[in-house]
């Protein structure tokens, strides 16, 4: 059955509260902008939205008549009552894919999924904060210009990125690489996902050749111009072709959906349909096919590394598989996040965004206005928010993302709840942010692989941090799990905020977006990190800093 999925556009509210009426568009808004959202799935081949229709259906007829002083809960993307609490409680409190620990294995989950007892959330799918690849355009930007401001010379202009997927998460590479001046080719096995990131404007062209990509590729790298090209074939067979050939890019990633070897990654030498067909007759069969191509992959990434190329995990857990391919060296490839980004996470600096629910871009602009005004000194802010204005179209309801701290992301919240409540903007704006943040996640292969005191594995962290914020007056709570191929491998947990204008909102806002960004400096600090140390410092968090 074919559905539509409007994004509901201005101040008439069909819920009792913007804050209900914030939620319930959030959770149209992940659907107009999912990969297939006929079938709820938001991103990364099982990400959903709601566990099945009846269940989506009743979380829209409950959030359109809940009250203010009740919470709705949520168990793994069904919908199983509501409670009276009071009006400062969350709205929605929600439980994702959570296994107990010896059962967190791939078959229990999928075991659970077919009698649809489970779903997964993936990160901001089930909880209804996705943005479209935008939300992950800004983390992958960030990514590769800290690689070329430590191998490059400060820009990727005239270099060579090779990567690979361009679903919900990886769309977001070809627009990121360009950002950052660079020629990026992306292997995509699914012509239509190609087709859908040139629709929107974040991929440049495509071709079926290789040989043409790489003429296209070589081109760019002599002018220096930037482009971006999808290239129709997979990453299994591609990559190495790239080897013997003897070309080296400059950089190489990839970000397939290699978590999930049944509904994910497609095995070299399999059609789409034969994929689909196995999924349900052959998963074994296809679990060991895609595990093969993950090694051929892999392989070939290594070989790039040997050859001079800068090589990394883009968080997808493709060295997970080859690993247990027979890979042993995989993790000679570093993870993104160890490699890259952690002096950040331990300042609490991550993926903070907000959405329009007037869906007016008009609402957007004038918060970039601010932005640039109060954080002008602020240069991953300012250079961000001035290059998503002119490349980064917006989809489904208008958003922005910036990597906000701790203290910035309360002071743009309560001035944008201020905007709200003068008439500045035309309705209410909804502030969330990205899982991987920095006391959101344990992930010992992605967010929190090689911690400094070796707690990599911990996730008391997620789960205190989701307390938290439920403490702290947010309007949506929500933990989650690894479903799939992730099965096991993290746990994590998500907020949303609607700033109604309200002086409710005002106490909401500063106590979530302080104490939620507090956390992570105090995760860092715990684990020894000097930067989340001094930031405790200096922005007086009352950390404890006791002998481990």
């Amino acid at each position: 059955m074919k559905h539509t999925f409007p994004v509901t556009s201005g101040n008439v509210l069909r819920c009792r509260g913007w804050r209900q009426e914030g939620l319930l568009r959030l959770l149209e808004n992940v659907l107009s902008v999912g990969e297939d959202p006929d079938n709820l799935v938001v991103y990364a081949a099982l990400g959903r939205a709601a566990r099945d229709w009846p269940s989506h259906d009743k979380i829209v007829e409950t959030l359109k008549t809940l009250e203010t002083g009740q919470t709705l809960l949520v168990q793994s993307g069904k919908p199983i009552g509501v409670l009276r609490t009071h009006a400062k409680a969350p709205i929605v409190i929600m439980a994702n894919c959570n296994i107990v620990g010896q059962w967190a294995r791939a078959e229990k989950f999928y075991e659970l999924a077919e009698k649809n007892l489970i779903c997964w959330g993936g990160l901001t799918a089930g909880d209804w904060q996705y943005i479209g690849s935008q939300g992950v355009i800004q983390g992958t930007y960030e990514i590769f210009m800290r690689i070329a401001a430590r191998h490059f010379g400060g820009d990727l202009a005239g270099r060579f990125v090779l990567t690979a997927g361009l679903g919900g998460m990886g769309g977001a590479q070809p627009l990121a690489g360009t950002m950052a001046k660079a020629a990026i080719l992306c292997v995509e096995a699914d012509e239509t996902r190609i087709d859908k990131r040139m629709a929107i404007g974040f991929l440049d062209t495509k071709t079926n050749s290789l040989e043409e990509a790489l003429a296209m590729i070589r081109k760019a790298q002599s002018e220096k111009r930037r482009l971006s090209v999808g290239l129709v074939g997979n990453a299994a067979d591609i990559y190495p072709e790239i080897v013997k050939r003897g070309v080296v890019p400059d950089v190489v990633t990839d970000q397939t959906s290699a978590h999930d070897l049944v509904y994910g990654y497609i095995p070299s030498g399999r059609s789409l349909d034969e994929v689909r067909q196995m999924r349900k007759g052959d998963p074994k069969v296809l679990m060991e096919e895609s595990t093969r191509s993950i090694v051929r992959h892999v392989g070939a990434m290594l070989e790039f590394q040997k050859k001079g190329a800068v090589v990394f995990d883009n968080g997808n857990l493709i060295r997970t598989q080859a690993k247990n391919g027979g890979v042993t060296n995989s993790f000679d490839i570093p993870i993104f996040t160890d490699a890259f980004l952690r002096p950040l996470f331990a300042r609490a600096i991550g993926p903070f965004r907000w959405v329009a629910l007037s869906n007016n871009p008009d609402d957007i602009r004038k918060i970039d206005d601010l932005l640039l005004e109060k954080f002008g000194s602020n240069q991953i802010v300012s250079n961000w928010v001035q290059l998503a204005r002119k490349h980064v179209p917006f989809e489904g309801l208008p958003a922005r993302i910036a990597w906000l701290g701790h203290g910035e992301r309360t002071e743009l919240g309560l001035e944008v709840n201020r905007m709200v409540r003068d008439g500045t903007l035309s309705a209410p704006i909804a502030f969330t942010r990205d899982h991987l943040d920095a006391g959101a996640m344990a992930h010992p292969n992605i967010m929190t692989e090689n911690m400094r005191d070796g707690s990599d594995a911990i996730a008391d962290w997620p789960l205190l941090n989701a307390m938290v914020n439920c403490a702290s007056q947010a309007d949506l709570v929500a933990i989650h799990s690894g479903g799939g191929g992730y099965a096991g491998y993290m746990t994590s947990a998500g907020v949303t905020l609607i700033a109604d204008g309200s002086e409710a909102a005002d106490e909401r806002l500063s106590l979530t977006l302080t104490n939620d960004t507090s956390t992570g400096v105090m995760r860092y600090a715990d684990a020894g990190y000097e930067d989340a140390l001094d930031e405790a410092k200096r922005k007086s968090i009352n950390h404890f800093r006791l002998p481990q």
